[in-house]
């Protein structure tokens, strides 16, 4: 009898990443107004999608789909700029996959599983063992080879990856009811009353929305899915419970597979889907020491990187002086003058003289007029800020004229500044 190949080599050989890209996010507000939850930029280089992708690359896998539907421009357009360099000549594949009515003339993706149902055509001209289906909008580091090779050792029909979560905050999560050998008896999306931990009462096992399945064993039932009359066609509120009642459904803790350099003291995590959310993840990059080390050389994360010079500060004068205290500051950026607190600066923005910016998230080619101050921010790509705005002093009038959040994070568009001006 031939050896399996797959004993003694990484699984990741024989899996396929499948990520799951197509999603608004329409807490997010107007920061997705022209692009999909996964394309919204983070951390200064990167969008939130590159997250998932490199744990993907990083973990060995070398053939990715990534299924896109709401307003994908820029999320295409980023991956193909970013991610081309996959070489089918060395078995690897990057297959961008966009809402195009294959099935039916009528249909686009109904939900998240209905996104892979969709493509079993093409996801089989790979002929791979093994499929991770990953959510494409969240930020953490994570090695798939261990979350694989639990579900191979289990013999699972399908390995859920969870993380623990006060019982409170599980409220908006698909949530695990676990047995003490960790397999799922009953999972219920976004419960009232979430089912706590075995020996943590006041905690409960979150889905993280990565699933790793046996290939065949995913199609089979997407295609029963399909003929369900009343299926939402989504992971979470129908194939994920349907296996639970008729397979073996295996959690696997986030804890034993996240990725950590030595600087980060736990397993990192975050959902940036609300304006709060998501201004908090960036800022918090700016401490002297950040719970997400983005400076780990052992799991970059990938991304398209723009040819830009480097960034530049100028002039010295006494209240006309360019610095940044605690920032991160990328690419193509000039501080003309102006000074820069606990803020993130994407490429190619532009801060001019007697500015003040604080506790600000600045998207890419934001230019930043002579004398306006900026606290509390998060302003979108390309944004002209007029001479002289000041944003975070008047909570009431910056109500009026912005989007600002539950905990008072003010959130700028260009729209937004041409009906100021208007």
């Amino acid at each position: 009898m031939p050896k399996d190949p797959t004993a003694s080599s990484p699984l990741a050989r024989y899996a396929m990443a499948y990520v799951l890209a197509g999603g608004r996010g329409s807490r997010l507000m107007e920061l997705t107004d022209r692009r999909a939850k996964p394309a919204v930029y983070f951390g200064g280089k990167s969008r939130i999608i590159d997250f998932a992708l490199s744990n993907a690359l990083n973990s060995g896998i070398r053939r990715i789909g990534v299924a896109t539907q709401y307003k994908a421009h820029s999320l295409i357009r980023h991956l193909q700029r970013g991610w081309n360099f996959f070489r089918p000549e060395r078995n690897e594949s990057f297959d961008i996959l966009p809402a195009s009515q294959r099935v039916s003339e009528e249909m686009w993706y109904e939900g998240t599983a209905d996104a892979v149902y969709q493509n079993i055509d093409i996801i089989n001209e790979h002929e791979i063992k093994y499929i991770v289906v990953l959510a494409g909008d969240h930020i953490y580091k994570m090695d798939y080879e261990l979350m694989l090779q639990q579900h191979v050792d289990q013999g699972a029909d399908v390995t859920v990856g969870c993380l623990e979560v006060p019982r409170e905050e599980a409220k908006g999560f698909g949530v695990m009811h676990v047995d003490i050998a960790d397999r799922i008896i009953d999972f219920v999306e976004k419960p009232a009353d979430p089912p706590p931990m075995p020996g943590k009462p006041d905690k409960a096992l979150a889905s993280m929305g990565i699933y790793v399945f046996d290939t065949r064993f995913l199609f089979d039932v997407l295609e029963r899915d399909a003929r369900t009359p009343g299926s939402s066609r989504d992971f979470g509120k129908d194939i994920i419970p349907y296996i639970v009642k008729n397979g073996k459904a295996v959690a696997h803790h986030f804890s034993r597979s996240c990725v950590r350099s030595t600087k980060e003291t736990g397993p990192y995590w975050r959902d940036v889907g609300t304006v709060d959310a998501y201004w908090e993840a960036n800022i918090d990059l700016t401490d002297v020491v950040p719970d997400l080390d983005l400076f780990d050389r052992d799991w970059p994360i990938w991304t398209y990187g723009e040819i830009t010079p480097p960034a530049k500060f100028v002039h010295d004068l006494e209240g006309r002086r360019g610095q940044a205290i605690s920032s991160l500051v990328s690419g193509g950026c000039i501080v003309s003058g102006a000074l820069l607190k606990r803020s993130l600066l994407f490429t190619g923005v532009r801060v001019n003289s007697y500015s003040i910016v604080e506790n600000a998230v600045v998207l890419p080619y934001v230019n930043v007029g002579r004398g306006a101050r900026l606290m509390n921010v998060v302003v979108d790509r390309g944004v002209t800020i007029p001479e002289g705005l000041v944003v975070g002093e008047d909570p009431e009038l910056d109500a009026k004229r912005f989007r600002r959040s539950p905990k008072g994070i003010t959130l700028i568009t260009q729209p937004m500044i041409d009906r100021l001006q208007g």
